[in-house]
């Protein structure tokens, strides 16, 4: 992967576990909340998956975001 690729899903993940913390959800409460898996929710955070649009959409409507403004924050 290519470091720009690298360094949006650093921020995006970056971006969702602050959202995750100010909502005060741990991984596996956030997961849940999502339908995913805790490991997947922390890959997510750590920048190490390329997460999928569905999973965009399910994880922005767990924080209460319209996907769009997830990326924003995320600097994209």
């Amino acid at each position: 992967m290519q470091q720009p690729a690298r360094n949006n899903l650093r921020a995006l993940g970056a971006t969702i576990r602050k959202e995750r913390g100010r909502l005060e959800l741990s991984q596996e409460n956030f997961g849940e909340k999502c339908d995913l898996h805790r490991t997947y929710v922390g890959q997510v955070e750590r920048g190490e998956k390329n997460i999928s649009f569905t999973n965009i959409l399910r994880i922005a409507a767990a924080l209460r975001k319209e996907p769009s403004e997830l990326l924003r924050l995320a600097g994209m």
